[in-house]
């Protein structure tokens, strides 16, 4: 059966005694991946079809990427906005062209991105659709899971997820997910935006 070696074990023991406990992985330790394919420790080979939440949609160890990696980490490895660098706007130009946007915000993670979508959306709503002061109000669907922060946990309904830590942010409003009429219904003069998974 799956990590039952000693080695897994070890592995294993090493996370659960030093490693917080926000996960509940299958007890498989990957080592090495290869396109869409892993190994784990004691050499059993796995279809990689989760693929990073689907940020890892190139794969493992892509030749192309690996090569593009390791020319820009023996030029620069990395700079804050506190300084332009010459790989930003080269990059910004590429991913407005292809998503036909003015501008683009890139971001670390999904969380953060959806912070930052968050904060655009309220802005405007204040800004431009001019709802009154602290009244701007986001859509959401129940089963969401857009990530861990504050804000998010905040319009989730999963325990795991949500319980003890409150006190939660407000502006938030959940409609059944696949519901139009629903949706519909919840949207007024004080909703700024409509946050929905395409895939629940």
């Amino acid at each position: 059966s799956h990590g039952s070696s000693a080695q897994t074990a070890a592995h294993i023991s090493q996370v659960e005694r030093y490693a917080a406990h926000n996960y509940h992985p299958l007890p498989v330790v990957l080592a090495h991946g290869e396109g869409a394919w892993v190994t784990d420790v004691d050499g059993k080979r796995y279809l990689d079809c989760l693929a990073g939440y689907s940020a890892l949609n190139s794969g493992h160890g892509h030749p192309r990427l690996r090569a593009r990696a390791h020319e820009q980490l023996s030029r620069l490895t990395l700079t804050s906005r506190a300084f332009h660098n010459d790989q930003l706007g080269p990059f910004a130009i590429a991913l407005a062209e292809l998503l036909h946007k003015d501008m683009v915000l890139p971001m670390n993670t999904g969380a953060e991105a959806v912070e930052t979508a968050i904060k655009v959306a309220r802005a405007w709503g204040y800004r431009v659709k001019k709802v009154a002061p602290g009244r701007a109000k986001i859509i959401v669907a129940h089963g969401n899971f857009h990530g861990r922060t504050i804000s998010i946990i905040s319009f989730s309904d999963d325990p795991g997820a949500r319980n003890d830590f409150g006190p939660y942010t407000p502006g938030f409003t959940s409609v059944p997910y696949g519901d139009i009429e629903e949706l519909r219904a919840a949207i007024d003069q004080d909703t700024v935006a409509v946050l929905i998974e395409p895939i629940q």
